[in-house]
């Protein structure tokens, strides 16, 4: 049976500015080159953040209005664009991982709008946006284990993992992307605005990118009546 990835209905109810985008891609190696297409689109982040602190960027603010609607403190709990932002101004650079991470992390930073890369084989089933049950298992970086809160926003799949934290704020070792990684599943989130039109340029940049240095990716636009990507295409 195919497995596909999804928002729930709820996400979609609950946040009806949301926009969102998936791509899946097989063929992914660690040897891959991508040092220019990092420099460059950290080198476009570094020039946003020298003119308007990350947290007054459109983007931003839209993500910290979700988090308080979810009863979060947006400055204790921030969206992974806003980290990444705040890691170039405070360091000027952003951390190199693996060829993959290091090209996503340089678009989300550059287009302020967090962007999800996860190793499709590290998960069980379905992969689903939706409210915490409490008895998903989160496992960190670190390995330690944590147990979401109820109600609270978690990539979880059908084995009751916890593949993200708090939405689009931290993602979960069990699928993170490694040297060992050959398929991965990228997904675009945004609540701004603009979101619509932003997280399609941001996917279609991601789909050439990604296809230029590894292989030709399939991509799509999610919506509240057509939400599901196949994994396994």
């Amino acid at each position: 049976m195919t497995r596909r990835f999804r928002h729930a209905d709820e996400v979609w109810q609950t946040f009806p500015s949301l926009s969102a985008g998936a791509l899946v891609c097989d063929g992914i190696r660690v040897d891959a080159d991508v040092d220019a297409s990092v420099r460059e689109r950290t080198a476009v982040a570094a020039r946003r953040a020298e003119h308007v602190p990350e947290s007054e960027l459109p983007e931003i603010r839209a993500w910290r209005r979700a988090y308080a609607q979810m009863g979060l403190k947006p400055t204790q709990y921030r969206c992974a664009a806003e980290s990444l932002l705040r890691r170039i101004r405070t360091h000027g650079d952003l951390p190199r991982l693996h060829p993959l991470v290091d090209l996503c992390n340089a678009v989300s930073a550059a287009r302020a709008i967090p962007i999800a890369v996860l190793d499709v084989d590290r998960v069980d089933g379905d992969l689903t946006v939706r409210p915490a049950s409490g008895a998903e298992t989160y496992v960190t970086f670190s390995g330690d284990v944590e147990h979401p809160a109820a109600g609270e926003i978690v990539y979880a799949d059908d084995a009751g993992s916890a593949h993200s934290r708090r939405w689009v704020t931290r993602q979960s070792g069990r699928s993170a992307v490694t040297p060992a990684t050959r398929r991965v599943l990228v997904v675009v989130e945004a609540v701004h605005d603009s979101a619509a039109i932003d997280v399609a340029a941001t996917l279609d940049e991601l789909a050439e990118r990604i296809g230029r240095t590894w292989r030709p990716a399939h991509h799509r636009m999610l919506t509240a009546v057509d939400p599901a990507i196949d994994l396994d295409r």
